[in-house]
């Protein structure tokens, strides 16, 4: 089995029933043993990046829900690597975050497009060993992350694509409804 760390996915048990968090795929972008943080991936909104910021001309690059924690805030996860600085690198060719006012910039030239970067309404946050802690209760799945899951397969059906991956003791989540009660 897999540990928590930075760059794994968390694969949610159908029984999570947030509405966030139901269904769905967290990419970790910091896991420690104080916290941890991560962005749900399969979750986009309506929104897009021009709509928040409208008073930059700005493609209509779409905004994701990233998690219940601060979703006021914008989070983006990217593949230029040093081409914006203070980035942090979540694995090959993967990266978090950075000097906001370099994407801006580099959005407005036209050198960044919508497979080069995902943005995000707030984060998924972990207190001191919570997160290991609903790993232990087996609420989370976790399974390897890569650049092209996070970045190119950002779909709702991404649950039900890597559940269907997994071993047998799962199959049987792949098909699950909403709310197996009304069956």
């Amino acid at each position: 089995m897999l540990n928590a760390k930075k760059g794994r996915l968390l694969i949610s048990e159908p029984a999570l029933t947030d509405p966030v968090f139901f269904k769905s795929v967290v990419l970790l972008t910091h896991h420690s043993s104080d916290e941890s943080i991560g962005l749900v991936l399969n979750h986009p909104t309506k929104i897009h990046l021009n709509e928040i910021l409208n008073n930059i001309p700005l493609s209509d690059f779409p905004v994701y829900i990233g998690g219940p924690v601060e979703k006021n805030s914008i989070h983006f996860i990217h593949t230029l690597g040093d081409l914006i600085p203070n980035t942090e690198k979540v694995t090959d060719g993967l990266y978090w975050g950075g000097d906001f006012d370099t994407v801006l910039s580099l959005m407005s030239k036209n050198e960044i497009t919508k497979d080069d970067i995902r943005f995000f309404a707030g984060y998924s946050g972990w207190g001191e060993n919570q997160l290991n802690e609903e790993i232990r209760e087996d609420g989370w799945i976790i399974n390897n992350a890569n650049k092209d899951i996070c970045m190119k397969y950002s779909n709702p059906t991404l649950w039900t694509d890597l559940i269907k991956t997994k071993n047998r003791k799962y199959a049987i989540w792949a098909n699950m409804p909403k709310n197996p009660n009304l069956n």
